[in-house]
Order: structure tokens, then C-alpha cells, then sequence
């Protein structure tokens, strides 16, 4: 059965390993029959949340006038979720984490966040150990949501723009993608 699947992409670099990891897990989801959408929050003007709490009172949509306006629907929609993103300073970078978020009004408003699954694919300039934060923020997320952890691909020493295109990275998110059943 084909799933709706929203690529959250986290990196302000245009055609970087980020955004090639990006591309083969999507190619991969495309043959096993899944629908994508891409959504790369680097491109759009997400504020951080601000706690106001407004969404409590508003069935779950937040007030805070920006493009979530756009990503939430898609977060509802979605069957599976894959943050694809870089690592920045042992964490999310800024752009997706406001994203991340924002989900929160979602929760808040009791809007359908469950019975979705989520997947992690990640590089990084440093060695693996360095994904610790974001794998533990990632399970986190996940746990709390009660979301399905389908695979992480966490890709180290991308040190360069083309550097993934030298591991086995691409492979492995192409290969994650194309086992989503």
C-alpha cells in the first residue's frame, strides 16, 4: 500500500549532501510506489515557537503568521516522516528545528499527529559520535508522538559539498527508502 511521505529537509546549502541524501531516499521511496513531498525548511520563513499557547484555544492552528501555515497539513497528512538534514552543533540546524517545533500547536490542538512512523537521515563534518543529541532528540520526538522509528541513516566525516558521494550513504538512504512498506 502506497504511504504519503513528507521529506523535511534541514540544510541552507542548495545541492549539498543533505539535499543528495534527500534524493536518494525519495528515489528509493518512489520505486517501492510511495508519494513524496519535499519540504525544505531552509527555503521557508518558520519563526520558533513562542509558548503562547494560542493554538490550545484554536483547534491546534497556530496564530504566528508564517509558512507552518503550509507544513502543517502536510504533517497530517504524512504517513511517515523523514527529517534528512545536516548536523549543527550536535543538533538539528535552526531552520528544521523551528519546524520541529511548531508541531508542538499540532499536539497541542490534539490535530492527527499519531500512528505515523518517522525516519532520521543525517551527515556530519565530524565522526559518528558526534549524532548522540540528535539521535536522542530524534527517539524523543518519536516516543513522545508515538511515532514508528522505521531506520536511521547517519552518515560521518562529510567534510566537503560532494563528500557523500564517497560513503555509502546515498546507498543505505536509497535502500531505507525502497524498504518502507
Amino acid at each position: 500500500m502506497a504511504k504519503n511521505i513528507l521529506v523535511l529537509t534541514g540544510s541552507p546549502r542548495k545541492g549539498g549532501n543533505t539535499d543528495k541524501l534527500a534524493d536518494a531516499f525519495t528515489a528509493g521511496a518512489r520505486q517501492a510506489g510511495h508519494l513524496v513531498t519535499r519540504y525544505a525548511t531552509a527555503d521557508k520563513d518558520i519563526k520558533g515557537c513562542s509558548d503562547c499557547k494560542a493554538c490550545q484555544a484554536n483547534a491546534g492552528v497556530c496564530v504566528i503568521s508564517d509558512d507552518f501555515s503550509t507544513l502543517a497539513p502536510l504533517v497530517e497528512q504524512a504517513d511517515l516522516v523523514a527529517f534528512v538534514t545536516p548536523l549543527y552543533w550536535f543538533s538539528f540546524p535552526a531552520q528544521l528545528k523551528a519546524a520541529i517545533d511548531r508541531c508542538y500547536s499540532l499536539f497541542l490542538g490534539n490535530r492527527p499527529l499519531k500512528d505515523k512512523e518517522c525516519v532520521l537521515i543525517a551527515g556530519c563534518g565530524d565522526s559518528e559520535a558526534a549524532f548522540a543529541g540528535m539521535v536522542k532528540s530524534y527517539q524523543l520526538i518519536a516516543e513522545f508522538l508515538n511515532w514508528r522509528d522505521r531506520g536511521m541513516v547517519l552518515v560521518p566525516e562529510l567534510h566537503d559539498k560532494d563528500a557523500v558521494l564517497k560513503t555509502a550513504g546515498l546507498q543505505k538512504a536509497e535502500t531505507l527508502g525502497q524498504n518502507i512498506l
